[in-house]
């Protein structure tokens, strides 16, 4: 598979919610290119437009106006099909860890392996061990999230976005419930892995203790971008 330079590229990208009167502008004429391998940090005020950007990037909102090429495919237009088939090479990393309560946290990293086929195959078990072990659970496998606390369910979460090794990660708010700790190693991770591997991060954060991290910091307001900068 060839490896995109700048695996996602936007042009003029704008975005509206409701109907007829109701509807309203959020996201005006935003462009970025972001380069493969890079950790790039979206800040800005609550209703800044960050996450829409995210989601519209990530293929989870139909892009509506200007254009997302994702892995040098075209969101505007782009058929369901097409959609599913990118979003098995990404990774999400949500503030709400969304784990299964009935299921372990080895069991809950093997669904991010499942788009692959075989997610009970004794390598993709090592590989959800592995995960964990570097996540700073290799000792709670089998434990099921109703006896993790809030900053090991993320951290669960963390382990099943990255373990099936996507192209691009997205993450909002992935360090929320994590101390300073937890959470730098969190990115630190996200950033060997764009070293050794190419991961594209692009992060929703308002944690100013891991933004010496970033390689590149986008700042929003009212949904157009303000500041673009390098630490």
């Amino acid at each position: 598979m060839n490896k995109v330079a700048s695996p996602i590229r936007v042009t003029g990208l704008n975005h509206w919610f409701g109907k007829n009167e109701a509807r309203k502008q959020a996201i005006f004429d935003v462009n970025l290119t972001i380069p493969r391998g890079s950790l790039t940090i979206l800040m800005g005020p609550s209703g800044s437009g960050k996450t829409t950007v995210l989601t519209l990037m990530g293929c989870l909102r139909d892009v509506q106006g200007g254009s997302v090429r994702l892995l040098d495919h075209e969101l505007n237009g782009a058929r369901t099909a097409e959609q599913v088939a990118l979003r098995r090479r990404l990774g999400f990393i949500f503030q709400a860890h969304n784990l299964h309560g009935s299921l372990t946290a080895r069991q809950n990293v093997l669904i991010g392996l499942e788009v692959h086929g075989g997610g009970a195959s004794a390598a993709y078990v090592e590989a959800a061990n592995h995960m964990l072990g570097l996540v700073g659970l290799g000792e709670r496998l089998d434990y099921l999230p109703g006896s993790l606390s809030g900053g090991q369910k993320q951290r669960v979460a963390v382990a099943r976005a990255l373990v099936g090794n996507p192209e691009i990660v997205f993450a909002d708010e992935p360090t929320a419930a994590l101390d300073k700790e937890s959470g730098r190693t969190v990115v630190e991770m996200l950033k060997a892995l764009g070293r050794e591997r190419g991961t594209t991060t692009v992060m929703v954060t308002h944690d100013n203790r891991i933004l010496d991290l970033a390689d590149r910091i986008v700042t929003l307001e009212d949904g157009r971008i303000v500041d673009d900068r390098t630490p």
